[in-house]
C-alpha cells in the first residue's frame, strides 16, 4: 500500500455524513475556498484508516438513522479505527446527544447552527496547505 504524500496530508478536507441534500448544500455554500467536502454514509467507504486520517474533521448528523447509525459512526472512528478525528455532531435530541458523548463525539451543534458555525471550524483547522 503507498504511503499519502506530504501534499495529500495538507489538502483542506473533511467529511460529511448526512442524506439531507438541503443542509449539504447550505454546508458545501459555507465552506471556506480551498476546502473539500466528502459525503458519504459509511467511513469503509473512504477507504482505510489512512484515507480517514487525511481528513481534518468530521461532521455527523445526529438523527440520520436510514443510511447509518451515528453513534455507530463514532465507535466505530474512536475504538476500532482507534482514530482521534474531530467529529462534530448536529441534530438530534437531548437522548442522541448523550448517546454520542458517551461515544467520544467532540462538539454538538444545533442543526441550523451547524451552517454558520463551518467557516470558523474550518478556520482553526486550517494548517498547512496554501
Amino acid at each position: 500500500m503507498a504511503s499519502p504524500t506530504i501534499a495529500s496530508r495538507l489538502r483542506r478536507r473533511c467529511i460529511l455524513m448526512t442524506r439531507d441534500a438541503a443542509l449539504e448544500r447550505a454546508l458545501r455554500a459555507a465552506l471556506p475556498q480551498g476546502w473539500e467536502m466528502t459525503t458519504t454514509s459509511a467511513l469503509a467507504a473512504l477507504g482505510g484508516f489512512d484515507e480517514i486520517l487525511q481528513h481534518r474533521f468530521l461532521l455527523l448528523d445526529l438523527e440520520e438513522s436510514e443510511a447509518f447509525d451515528p453513534v455507530e459512526v463514532l465507535r466505530e472512528l474512536r475504538f476500532a479505527l482507534m482514530l482521534n478525528v474531530p467529529a462534530f455532531c448536529f441534530g438530534g435530541s437531548p437522548a442522541q446527544r448523550d448517546a454520542a458523548r458517551i461515544a467520544r463525539g467532540d462538539r454538538f451543534f444545533n442543526r441550523a447552527e451547524i451552517v454558520e458555525r463551518l467557516p470558523a471550524i474550518c478556520g482553526q483547522y486550517s494548517w498547512g496547505g496554501d
